[in-house]
């Protein structure tokens, strides 16, 4: 059984909706005794809480349903998670600090990495992988763009998964 963990900054934007668009993916495919996924938080802003309401509204209008209530990445996770998927390079920054204040190292690029790094969209000769960008503080357009990116990414990092491991 492989196990994703998608990561924002407080679970209730960007790793929520990441999370269950590559859920939706995986269940397409039939490949739910292969694969699970959550996500986490690398701030306690929200523990608790459901996704925010424009994160949440955004799902429904593309038929998905997020229940998820939000939670901050432990150290435990760092052996629970095969991977770990971070949504920018401030989330990046923030688990490999907690990755080695719990397990003592930082976590490898085979297993922890930017989620845009499977977005056909970008240029693979790019020498920066982009990031999915915050829309907080954005408007409804914002929240769009960011599904129509992890959707994107969703299917891209699910066929690598299944060639790698054999799905």
């Amino acid at each position: 059984m492989l196990k994703i963990l998608f990561v924002c900054t407080g679970n209730i934007c960007r790793s929520p909706i990441a999370e269950e668009t590559f859920r939706r993916a995986v269940k397409a495919r039939n490949l739910q005794r292969e694969i699970q996924c959550d996500s986490a938080a690398t701030h306690a802003y929200h523990i608790g809480e459901l996704p925010d309401h424009r994160t949440r509204k955004n799902a429904s209008e593309h038929g998905l349903e997020l229940s998820h209530r939000c939670r901050k990445l432990n150290g435990e996770d760092f052996s629970v998670f095969d991977y770990i998927v971070a949504m920018d390079d401030y989330n990046m920054e923030n688990i490999q600090a907690i990755s080695y204040r719990a397990t003592g190292i930082n976590q490898p690029e085979e297993s922890c990495f930017l989620y845009r790094k499977f977005d056909p969209s970008v240029a693979k000769n790019t020498l920066k992988t982009p990031e999915v960008p915050d829309p907080y503080y954005g408007q409804t357009t914002d929240f769009e763009n960011v599904y129509q990116i992890v959707t994107r990414c969703a299917e891209s990092f699910l066929d690598e998964l299944v060639e790698k491991h054999g799905l």
